[in-house]
Formats: structure tokens, C-alpha cells, sequence
């Protein structure tokens, strides 16, 4: 994977998008709590000093999204990763089923943020918030997608990736 330079991107979310908290803020998978509310992972992460693992996804139709959920999510080891190092955000652009107007545009807002075209992508970013006008501003480590990985090793591969791009992570003052 070549090397991530560190980008600083302004997203135009706003606190007040979500200050009705759904229930769908967070949900437990498979032993890992996912979050979909921006502003919830923003106080996570603040509380935990972790950056935001952001995973976009189709999840009702993207069957690469299915298997990194297989053959990566749900491995012990990304479990025992993820749990250490990071906060797990799942970004939805389901076709069947309806999300919420408000979790539509957040999820929206950071696509275009971020330019994402394809499904699955990752993107591990640090979350910046103007306390003068709420909106954040995302401090952007490294992307990456499905693993090149001999099948059964996704995971691993994957794991190696996502360490590489952790290396390159300034902390947020």
C-alpha cells in the first residue's frame, strides 16, 4: 500500500443534525459495538483518544461489503484490534431499506467529504470540533478497502494495513 499523506478535510456537519438521538445510534455486531451517529463517535473518541474507523458500505446489497464482514469483521483478531485502537463508525448507502433523513445526510456529507466511490471503503480519520460554530473538522490518516490476500488471510492482511496507516497518526492536541 503507498504511503497515506495526512489530509485535513472540513465537513459541514452541524451537532444539531442529530441532537435526537436515534436508536440506531449505536449496535452491537458480532461482539463490536458500531456506531452511525457522528456525533456519538465524536464523543467516544474524544473520551478514548481513538480515532474513527469509518466504514462505508451497502450493507443490503454490496456483496464486497459482505465479505469484508466475513472475512475480516468478524474475525477474532480484528475483534481484539478494533476493541484497542480504534471507533467503529458504519456509514450505510443501503438500497432496500429507508434510514433516517438525518443519518441519509451525515452519511452523505461524509462520502462527499472523503470522495468515496466504491464500496467497501475505510477511512481512519481523528474528528476536530469548532466549539464556535459545532462543525467538525476531520483530520484524515489513511484509507484502504477489501485486502489482496490469499483466502482465510484477509484479516491479517487487512490487520497490516490498517497498522500501517495507524503509524502515520498525529495525535490531536
Amino acid at each position: 500500500m503507498a504511503k497515506t499523506t495526512k489530509i485535513l478535510l472540513s465537513a459541514f456537519l452541524f451537532l444539531a443534525v442529530f441532537a435526537a438521538k436515534s436508536a440506531l445510534a449505536q449496535e452491537v455486531k458480532n461482539g463490536l459495538t458500531w456506531y452511525t451517529d457522528l456525533n456519538k463517535v465524536y464523543e467516544v473518541s474524544m473520551k478514548t483518544k481513538k480515532p474513527v474507523f469509518a466504514f462505508f458500505t451497502g450493507s443490503d446489497w454490496c456483496g464486497w461489503c459482505h465479505r469484508m464482514q466475513a472475512n475480516v469483521f468478524d474475525k477474532p483478531e480484528f475483534k481484539a484490534w478494533a476493541e484497542k485502537y480504534v471507533i467503529l463508525l458504519e456509514l450505510d448507502f443501503p438500497r432496500a431499506k429507508k434510514l433516517p433523513d438525518e443519518l441519509v445526510q451525515q452519511n452523505n456529507s461524509l462520502q462527499q467529504a472523503f470522495k468515496v466511490q466504491g464500496f467497501p471503503t475505510i477511512w481512519m480519520f481523528d474528528l476536530i470540533k469548532d466549539q464556535s460554530t459545532g462543525k467538525y473538522n476531520i483530520n484524515a490518516i489513511g484509507s484502504c478497502g477489501y485486502p489482496q490476500a490469499e483466502a482465510g488471510k484477509e484479516a491479517i492482511s487487512f490487520l497490516v494495513n490498517a497498522n500501517q496507516i495507524l503509524s502515520n497518526r498525529q495525535k490531536p492536541q
